[in-house]
């Protein structure tokens, strides 16, 4: 989409690991989000989508006016091929209403697909290597629609790309997550340690282990890599972010921004989605606007569970020190807690939730409004399913009502004193603390 100001409006891609991600990020912001069904995706490990699931999402999306896009981008052996053709199929005929794309890498899987949907939209995944312009253009023959460009591409090799390309022909990139070390995620070490092959969906994420380097004439003696005291950790990328730099990805012609992620939870998906909303908006509306809010974004998105950041390949081949992060942990510094479901009670004030992780009466927290608030408040009251005061919610998944109260949010009048406020709640809200749970 073009503005008015000639720009184009980047459409913002989030994942979704489940019916409750998948509305989260309708509601923190997304103008898409892609989704797994039970095979033929590269997450097999992610809870992924039932068929029924899948329908009652994008039935969902679509109310909202926000598209869906379904995986099937595994590189695909000759047995698949059948059974994807029925799953198209199923995809095809799904009822009230279809997927809006078809990520793919795979010829052979995009062939099937256009046999069997013959108008399908077809987006072509960043597995199949997309790193020049003859290769989109090649896609763009065939019937794609979109193509998604390998993450090794610099800002200025984009910037050739849609030079070339026809105007009506779209550029996906990723601009934030976790990154693969092999060449557009082409991994083959899972299976080479475990049998577990990543280009089916299976990977068991080896490029998180720790490592050491032995040439094989000098046994003992151990190749210089970079090293801390925690060990080596040579093929463990950085996180890629990057919300400083919403101009430049606009600038170059990007039409998809795409955050990684379909494992993670709808805290991270609130979280990551709000925050490039905002950013998005606040710079098509005023680049000025942007910078001033910079700060707030970073603030933000450091809130979710992330590594290290780095900014990829866009200004060029980072370095080892740029790229490489030297933990196997996670940063984490909220906790999620769990998402308004409903709001009852005669005052409207009562909210219905299941829990993720353990709070308990008193304890303070705060809310994520979808519009950019984040509210602090106190846990007042707790009741189980029949409506019993509790004091704690200590089970998994415990569904409970709860009252809040919003805490003072003048300095002046003293962080965290009670105000004596129901605070204002809604459906799908995000509640969230700030410090990990065990």
């Amino acid at each position: 989409m073009i503005t008015e100001t000639g720009r184009r409006k980047p459409e913002l891609l989030i994942p979704a690991s489940s019916l409750e991600v998948l509305r989260t990020a309708v509601i923190f912001g997304a103008d898409a989000v892609y989704i797994g069904g039970e095979a033929f995706g590269l997450r097999a490990k992610a809870k992924n989508f039932t068929m029924e699931e899948m329908a009652e999402g994008i039935v969902f999306a679509h109310e909202h006016g926000t598209k869906v896009y379904v995986t099937a981008n595994i590189l695909a052996h000759n047995d698949d091929l059948e059974g994807a053709g029925t799953y198209f199929a199923q995809l095809r005929d799904m009822e009230p209403q279809r997927p809006d794309a078809l990520i793919i890498s795979d010829p052979g899987m995009f062939a099937v697909a256009k046999e069997v949907w013959p108008e399908v939209e077809i987006h072509i995944s960043t597995q199949a290597n997309n790193t020049n312009y003859q290769t989109y253009l090649f896609w763009w023959k065939l019937g794609a629609k979109r193509v998604v460009s390998a993450r090794e591409l610099s800002l200025e090799e984009i910037r050739a790309i849609r030079r070339r390309i026809p105007e009506e022909m779209e550029i996906e990139s990723f601009v934030h997550g976790a990154m693969c070390i092999s060449y557009s995620g082409r991994c083959l070490l899972s299976n080479f340690f475990t049998g577990r092959d990543a280009n089916q969906g299976a990977c068991t994420h080896p490029c998180r282990w720790q490592y050491a380097v032995m040439e094989e004439s000098r046994p003992g003696e151990y190749f210089p890599v970079y090293e801390n005291e925690r060990g080596s950790f040579i093929f463990n990328s950085r996180d890629l972010c990057m919300i400083d730099h919403i101009p430049e990805l606009v600038e170059a012609g990007i039409d998809s921004l795409k955050i990684e992620g379909r494992m993670k939870t709808a805290l991270y998906v609130a979280t990551v989605a709000r925050t490039y909303r905002l950013a998005i908006d606040d710079y098509l509306e005023s680049p000025e606007k942007y910078q001033a809010n910079l700060d707030r974004y970073r603030a933000e998105i450091a809130k979710c569970t992330h590594r290290q950041f780095t900014t990829g390949f866009y200004f060029g081949k980072p370095g080892a020190e740029a790229q490489i992060y030297d933990s196997s942990t996670y940063i984490n510094e909220y906790t999620y807690l769990g998402m308004a479901e409903a709001v009852a009670g005669d005052d409207g004030t009562l909210v219905q939730m299941e829990q993720r992780n353990k709070f308990s009466v008193g304890d303070g927290l705060e809310i994520m409004k979808p519009d950019g608030r984040n509210i602090s408040v106190r846990v007042a009251a707790l009741y189980d399913e029949e409506m019993n005061p509790v004091e704690s919610a200590p089970h998994a998944r415990q569904r409970l009502y709860v009252r809040f109260e919003k805490l003072q949010e003048d300095e002046d009048a003293g962080a965290g004193t009670p105000t004596g406020a129901l605070a204002d709640v809604e459906q799908y809200d995000i509640f969230r603390v700030d410090k990990p749970r065990i």
